[in-house]
């Protein structure tokens, strides 16, 4: 069944056929505007509204240039100067945005769910794309990460995938999870210290892990997750060189897994306590391409939610 798209709000529901079509609709976009060289017209006319609540520098800039790119305009609302820092309900925000006739709103806030309540709360068309909520869901990232695996490895169905890091607080983890789950990866393994693991029951298909060393043997592909400092609540953590020892990722553990492993990771990198450098910027990391295709792919999400 096809799934078209008036939203996305998350990856969670959405069937792989559906992500194969925007992953191929992101590499039609990318050769249609030449790498970024020349706008297309797809969206002249249209508005759209970078709504961010919570600070971004890499997600902000991808979707403001995906827009542009394809001639939208882009309004980017400044959280510091609006109304909401004077008592205004998000809602009242929302219809008074609404009243300036946007095409679509491009949201990231700290609290899980946001996204969703926007979408109730609309009166207008104007679409909702999640950019991240709480440590619930950043399904564009999910999107732009199952293409550059794709780009090397398109055999899902025979891919280890191992998640690392700070896997309780991740709203990137949630959403590769779901990505890796509906394009059939053969199997996906969470590991992380015990105070930074979600429980079993809310990802049963996967296989938890708390030894990295064991977690990273045979992987097909590493994704290194960045400590959630801001979302955690009072967490005793081993100091930044002990998390390193024992779930950094290094050269040496990079050995262990299977040949030609993809090594990810969603930014900002932490280097030294994450990943080591020569790891970070190596023959295998796939970082600065996971920055690229996130372009390509909200690029494709923006033309899939706004109908042309």
């Amino acid at each position: 069944m096809i799934q078209r798209l008036r939203h996305l709000t998350s990856l969670e529901h959405l069937n792989g056929a559906c992500i194969e079509r925007l992953l191929d609709r992101a590499i039609t976009m990318r050769d249609a505007c030449a790498y970024g060289t020349r706008k297309l017209d797809l969206l002249a006319g249209r508005t759209i509204l970078n709504l961010f609540f919570e600070p971004s520098t890499r997600t902000r800039t991808s979707f403001e240039l995906a827009a542009r790119r394809l001639g939208a305009d882009v309004i980017n609302f400044d959280i510091g100067f609006s109304s909401t820092t004077k008592g205004e309900e998000l809602f009242d925000t929302l219809h008074t945005l609404e009243a300036m006739h946007l095409d679509a709103i491009i949201v990231r806030h700290k609290q899980s769910g946001t996204p969703e309540e926007l979408v109730r709360h609309a009166m207008s068309g104007v679409a909702v794309i999640n950019a991240g909520d709480g440590n619930r869901a950043h399904p564009t990232q999910g999107l732009l990460d199952a293409l550059t695996i794709r780009q090397h490895r398109p055999d899902f169905e025979n891919l280890v995938v191992t998640i690392c890091g700070d896997v309780k607080h991740s709203r990137v983890a949630r959403s590769d999870v779901h990505m890796l789950t509906a394009l059939g990866a053969k199997e996906v393994r969470l590991c992380g210290p015990a105070e930074l693991m979600p429980a079993q029951e809310e990802f049963p298909r996967c296989r938890l892990y708390h030894d990295f060393d064991a977690a990273i043997a045979g992987a097909d592909v590493a994704i290194m997750l960045r400590l959630q400092k801001e979302r955690m609540a009072v967490v005793e953590l081993p100091d930044e060189a002990a998390y390193f020892q024992h779930y950094g990722l290094d050269a040496r553990r990079l050995a262990t897994a299977a040949k030609g492993c993809l090594v990810m990771h969603p930014g900002p990198i932490n280097r030294g306590i994450e990943i080591a450098s020569e790891v970070a910027d190596g023959a295998q990391s796939r970082i600065l391409e996971q920055v690229g295709n996130g372009v390509f792919v909200r690029m494709a999400v923006l033309a899939e939610v706004m109908g042309r």
